[in-house]
């Protein structure tokens, strides 16, 4: 399964991952390639999690154009 994930930065200093078609799959890093690790694994477990609870593994993801 192939899904998009977000990287920031925080106040701190730390890179922020976040997996936007699967909502609250969130994790951090110290590193841009430690916080890849970590949000690979929340990743695993929130998928097996909403497998359990018989809920849709992922939500739609689009694209938009806005005017700026």
């Amino acid at each position: 399964m192939k899904l998009l994930v977000t990287f920031t930065r925080d106040e701190t200093g730390m890179f922020i991952a976040e997996c936007p078609s699967i909502p609250g799959c969130i994790s951090q890093g110290k590193t841009e390639a430690e916080a890849d690790i970590n949000i690979r694994e929340a990743i695993q477990g929130c998928l097996e999690a909403r497998s359990e609870n018989h809920m849709a593994l992922t939500v739609a993801v689009r694209e938009v154009e806005v005017a700026v």
